[in-house]
């Protein structure tokens, strides 16, 4: 690997961004790319659809092909609240491939016997949150049913475009939150974008279950996620 594209790569990865390296299997040449960065039109939907699977691939342009590796950053899942959900998440998460911190300042409950093995922190989110900022690669939970805990990870969350962001509460305690939301300046738009109440619809009824269906729900937004937002063409 050539010195300049082992360094974009070190580059991408320092700053949690996604990178591809484009190898034309004719000439042998490299060409490195950071999330963000132009890249010729035609590559556009082989790219995407890289940056979208995780995988790499082999695409075929006009009489030359082209082999796509792509290095994305990995997916974290902060969790606002240490209840009982969050205990099932703190096993399933890493599983599936998830780095876990668990927030919540209420000291009963975040205690490193409920949570062994995940990160947790006994403080408020926007104590938290400023030095560890969260970005697009990573999916925010809210589900302490607090609003003086959830509604500034929630907003932090949006404005950070979070490739997922969901909050616990039915649809009343939910209509309760978009309020306050609107009131605090934040967009229809963005809140569009929380999903509540939070779960893929599989009737979970144990927090065990409401677990594999957050979980679920979150595998789906970042295996879904918009590929425009991974790059430009030019």
């Amino acid at each position: 690997m050539q010195l300049s594209t082992l360094e974009k790569l070190n580059e991408a990865r320092s700053a949690r961004r996604a990178a591809v390296v484009v190898n034309d299997t004719s000439s042998g040449r490299a060409q490195a790319f950071i999330e963000g960065e132009a890249f010729p039109a035609e590559w556009e939907a082989a790219i995407s659809e890289t940056l979208r699977s995780g995988r790499p691939k082999l695409s075929a342009l006009d009489e030359r092909s082209i082999f796509i590796n792509v290095y994305l950053p990995p997916p974290r899942l902060v969790v606002i609240g240490a209840v009982h959900i969050s205990q099932a998440l703190a096993r399933l998460a890493p599983v599936a491939g998830f780095d876990m911190t668990i927030i919540d300042p209420r000291t009963a409950f975040a205690t490193a016997e409920r949570f062994q093995a995940i990160e947790l922190l006994a403080d408020w989110p926007e104590d938290v949150l400023p030095t560890r900022p969260l970005d697009r690669y990573t999916a925010l939970a809210a589900v302490t049913h607090d609003p003086k805990i959830d509604d500034y990870p929630i907003r932090a969350a949006l404005e950070a475009g979070c490739f997922y962001v969901g909050a616990l509460g039915s649809r009343k305690t939910h209509a309760s939150r978009v309020e306050r939301l609107r009131s605090a300046g934040v967009s229809q738009e963005a809140i569009g974008r929380i999903r509540a109440p939070i779960g893929i619809d599989i009737g979970a009824a144990s927090p065990a279950e409401i677990a594999v269906a957050v979980l679920a729900e979150i595998i789906e937004a970042l295996r879904h996620r918009d590929p425009a937002e991974q790059g430009h063409a030019t």
